[in-house]
C-alpha cells in the first residue's frame, strides 16, 4: 500500500496493511543525512535530501518540512531579530523581537511565499520531494500557526502581557499572523504536499478563556480556508506541552490529525475528541525515545495505540532529538509495521 493512501486510509477508517508512522524528525533527518542542521534549514535541498533519506531508511510514512521557526519571521520582518547557530535552526532574540515597538505592525505586509524568501526556499523543497516521490509518500507541508507566529514576531513574554494589557493589538497581530498562514498554505499544495501541518507552539501556555476568545477563532479560520480551498488536503495540527484544558474547543476545529505532545492525557484527549477523531504522537520523546530501550518504546507506542484506538497515527509527542538512539526510533515504526488499527 503507497505511504499516503494509509494515511487518508486510516483518516477515512477504511483498511490499511499496517497502522501509519509518521515521527516529527528534523534534526535527527539532518544528521542521519550528515547535514549540518543550519544548513537543512538554510536550503531546501538539503531538507529534501535528508528526508528522502530518512524515509527510505526507516520506512516512514511521511516527508517533513516543519525545520524552525524563523521562516515567516524574515520573510516579513527581515533578520534582525534572528540568532544564526552553526547547527542549530535559528531562533528568536526576544530582546531583538521585530514587533518590540507595537506600532511596526502596521507597516507589515503579508510577504509574497513564491517571492524568493525563506518561505519560498520550503516550497522549493516541497518540489524536489514530489518528483522524487510521486504522490507515493505523504508529503507534509507547514505553517506557523496564528499565536507561534505573533509569539515570534513580539515575543513570547510581551504577547503574554498583551492579552491583558492591549487585547485590540492581539486582535490585529493575530489578523495578520492568520492571513499569512492562509497565503503559506496553497502555494506547498500546489508544490505537492498532500497534508499541512499547523504548529501553534505558545498555545499551550494560555488557558482556556484566552484560548477560546483570541486563538481558536483564528485556527479556525486558517484551517477551513485550506479545506474550502483545497478539499482534499489533510490537516495536521500540532501545539506542544499539555493541551489538555484547550481539547473541548480545539475538537471544533477542521482537523484531520491532531498531534498531541507526550505531556498531553491521550485518556482525556480521546474521552474529550471523541472516537472519530485522528490522534498521533503522545510517545515521550525524553522518557521514551531519548532515555529509554527499545523495548520501552514498543511498550509506549502500544500504550498510544491501545488509548487511541483504531484511528490513529503512530508518531513522537514533538520533535525527535538528534541524540536519540536509532535501535529506539526503530522500535517505534517496528511497532507500526507489526500492528493494524
Amino acid at each position: 500500500m503507497r505511504s499516503i493512501d494509509r494515511v487518508r486510509n486510516v483518516i477515512a477508517g477504511r483498511p490499511v496493511d499496517h497502522l501509519p508512522a509518521q515521527p516529527m524528525l528534523m534534526m535527527f533527518a539532518s544528521k542521519h543525512a550528515g547535514i549540518e542542521f543550519i544548513d537543512y534549514t538554510k536550503d531546501g535541498r538539503l531538507m529534501a535530501e535528508a528526508q528522502l533519506k530518512i524515509v527510505e531508511d526507516y520506512d516512514l510514512d511521511c516527508l517533513l518540512t516543519c525545520s524552525d521557526p524563523a521562516r515567516e519571521v524574515i520573510d516579513i520582518a527581515g533578520d534582525g531579530s534572528i540568532d544564526w547557530f552553526s547547527d542549530q535552526g535559528p531562533a528568536i532574540n526576544e530582546e531583538r523581537a521585530a514587533l518590540t515597538d507595537k506600532s511596526r505592525l502596521k507597516t507589515f505586509t503579508v510577504p509574497d511565499p513564491m517571492g524568493g524568501g525563506r518561505m519560498h526556499d520550503r516550497i522549493k523543497s516541497i518540489e524536489i520531494m514530489y518528483r522524487h516521490v510521486l504522490g507515493e509518500i505523504s508529503i507534509v507541508g507547514w505553517i506557523e500557526g496564528p499565536l507561534a507566529l505573533a509569539a515570534e514576531l513580539r515575543g513570547i513574554n510581551n504577547i503574554m502581557l498583551d492579552f491583558m494589557q492591549d487585547p485590540p493589538f492581539v486582535d490585529d497581530l493575530l489578523d495578520f499572523c492568520a492571513e499569512v498562514a492562509i497565503r503559506y498554505a496553497t502555494p506547498q499544495i500546489e508544490a505537492g504536499a498532500d497534508t499541512i501541518g499547523m504548529s501553534d507552539a505558545a498555545a499551550s501556555v494560555i488557558g482556556p478563556k484566552l484560548y477560546a476568545r483570541f486563538l481558536q477563532p483564528r485556527q479556525k479560520r486558517v484551517l477551513a480556508a485550506i479545506k474550502e480551498k483545497h478539499p482534499a488536503a489533510i490537516t495536521r495540527l500540532h501545539m506542544c506541552g499539555n493541551t489538555d484544558v484547550l481539547i473541548p474547543k480545539m475538537k471544533e476545529l477542521p482537523v484531520d490529525i491532531f498531534e498531541l505532545d507526550f505531556p498531553a492525557d491521550l485518556v482525556k484527549a480521546r474521552a474529550n475528541l471523541g472516537p472519530d477523531k485522528i490522534i498521533s504522537g503522545n510517545v515521550s520523546t525524553v522518557y521514551d525515545l531519548l532515555e529509554g530501550t527499545p523495548e520501552s518504546v514498543y511498550e509506549a507506542t502500544r500504550r498510544c495505540h491501545e488509548v487511541s484506538g483504531k484511528m490513529h497515527i503512530v508518531n513522537s509527542g514533538c520533535e525527535v532529538s538528534p541524540l536519540t538512539p536509532p535501535e529506539n526510533l526503530k522500535a517505534l515504526m517496528r511497532y507500526a509495521k507489526e500492528h493494524q488499527p
